[in-house]
């Protein structure tokens, strides 16, 4: 029977009471700690009736675990939030959640000041004030409740925001329900148990963060935050600490490989890894499992929208390759409790290739401002579809591939992962992101790269074999890493700022090759 996310932890009490739940650097606490402290805060926060919506604003800190624990034992609804943020950005998050009262740990507090306003009143959880300017909560020093307080299903459990890649992040409310069946899906197919270590790579303002602590929780197991300074020599980090389950996106195979430390065997340790959050290339696969030849690899699908994920790819070698397109990972089978359907605008029945929709169980009520809803979540057949915006392929076995979007480039649909697969089949580029910028004549292309320096004529040369020559890109760009966003993925809306920065190509050149696929060569 699918369990809540607080039945999760109390299953992995009962089974680890003495064990470790959490490891932070030096700070370490076990079961039994993180739910006494969790039952004298959350009685703490219903001294005056139910809190209603709370965010926690911290780093990776022990306040980052039990504060949000801390809430759903009071049935309340927890907003996470960071304090590496824009502070105008957690400002909006705090006022559009409705949170009126905050969990903070010494680098939330250290940015508070910046985050309220007049217009944000909040009060902090056992801080004594900062400043004198916030009222706060005291924490009693005993539990004044003996069990958490019961939600319904349908009840608000976190209100999350998406990465934003639209520039301004919806709010999204899910419910317990909603993170519930994910978890019952993963036990039935994976072998998790109490002496397992979790790494804990992602924040905990992302739904991927919130999933790999109550995976390991719902078994006893403990986590293991790894921070950045891991990553220059993550197998070493990885040993010491015992870590057996691994789950991040595909930037953590990248960044291990650029350092020169993904050798054969180096993660021997590591006895499955997940990777999900953006899409997943074959070639890092290979790379990741030789260096962890133990391990099962599955590839996560999910969008925010639908609480954790709603389908997995379990890495089974050229069967894999086969099912991908443009040299990605499949992301799988939908998990049985949901039902799907591929959109488009041909008449093809039933489609091999469209738009994902998905409607079932984990399904959002919608975003806090209705306003954002419109062309999202559509009634269909007397049920509620989400439209992710991801078009994918299905094969007849019921996987999976993703496609990524497309663009248009003067009347040309241009799939940006194929002039992405493209380049970096080039001797030398090691990655390659493919974004869109506008331009005098319309929208042109710019490819990011990774890797040696390679010669504009070799890319283009790679280009043009999949490219009419109106579409082809205008500028290849060569860096020494790809940027990051807080989720880890790759920040295209640093690399679409930086494209509009740079110079256009002269307007002949742009007329030459654009008269070129129009009267040839």
């Amino acid at each position: 029977m699918p369990l809540s996310l607080v039945e999760q932890f109390l299953r992995g009490l009962s089974l680890s009471p003495d064990r470790l739940a959490v490891r932070i650097g030096s700070d370490a606490v076990t079961y039994r700690e993180v739910h006494n402290t969790t039952l004298r805060w959350a009685g703490s926060l219903m001294a005056d009736g139910s809190p209603g919506t709370v965010g926690v604003l911290a780093g990776k800190s022990v306040t980052a675990y039990v504060g949000p624990l801390a809430v759903l034992y009071t049935a309340g609804t927890v907003v996470p939030l960071q304090p590496n943020v824009p502070s105008a950005l957690t400002r909006r998050m705090i006022k559009v959640a409705g949170a009126d009262r905050l969990i903070a740990d010494e680098r939330g507090l250290a940015v508070l000041p910046q985050v309220t306003d007049e217009e944000t009143a909040v009060r902090v959880l056992g801080t004594g004030g900062v400043a004198d300017r916030f009222p706060t909560i005291p924490v009693t020093s005993h539990p004044v409740i003996s069990a958490p307080a019961q939600a319904a299903p349908s009840d608000p459990v976190y209100t999350l925001f998406t990465s934003g890649s639209t520039g301004v992040p919806k709010g999204v409310p899910v419910s317990h329900g909603g993170f519930a069946p994910n978890f019952h899906e993963f036990d039935r197919r994976s072998d998790f148990r109490p002496d397992d270590v979790f790494a804990q790579a992602y924040d905990l303002n992302s739904h991927l963060g919130i999933h790999d602590v109550f995976a390991s929780w719902g078994v006893g197991a403990m986590m293991q935050a790894v921070p950045l300074s891991a990553y220059p020599d993550l197998p070493t980090y990885l040993a010491e600490h015992g870590v057996t389950v691994w789950h991040s996106t595909q930037s953590g195979i990248w960044m291990a490989r650029e350092m020169g430390r993904l050798e054969k065997g180096a993660l021997d340790g590591l006895r499955w890894s997940f990777f999900g959050g953006e899409a997943l290339r074959c070639q890092d696969v290979r790379d990741w499992l030789a260096a962890a030849p133990g391990s099962r690899l599955e590839n996560l699908y999910g969008p925010t929208e639908f609480s954790i994920g709603v389908t997995w790819h379990r890495w089974s070698g050229e069967q894999s390759e086969r099912c991908g397109v443009n040299g990605m990972v499949p992301i799988g089978k939908v998990h049985d409790a949901y039902d799907f359907r591929l959109v488009t605008e041909q008449r093809e029945q039933p489609p091999v290739e469209g738009e994902l929709w998905i409607t079932g169980p984990q399904i959002t009520t919608g975003y806090l401002d209705p306003a954002d809803n419109e062309g999202r979540f559509v009634e269909l057949e007397g049920q509620r579809w989400y439209r992710t915006g991801d078009r994918v392929r299905a094969h007849s076995d019921g996987e999976l591939a993703y496609i990524d979007s497309q663009v248009k480039v003067h009347g040309w649909r241009v799939e940006l992962a194929e002039v992405d697969h493209v380049v970096r089949e080039c001797d030398g580029v090691r990655d390659a992101v493919t974004v869109t910028r506008s331009a005098l004549h319309g929208t042109e292309l710019v490819v990011f790269y990774t890797g040696d320096e390679v010669p504009e004529s070799t890319l283009a040369d790679g280009v043009r074999a999949v490219l009419p020559d109106s579409a082809l890109t205008r500028r290849y760009v060569h860096l020494d890493t790809l940027p990051l966003n807080s989720n880890r993925k790759v920040d295209r809306i640093v690399l679409r700022k930086q494209a509009e920065e740079l110079p256009c190509a002269s307007g002949g050149d742009r007329l030459l090759s654009i008269g070129r696929n129009l009267v040839g060569d």
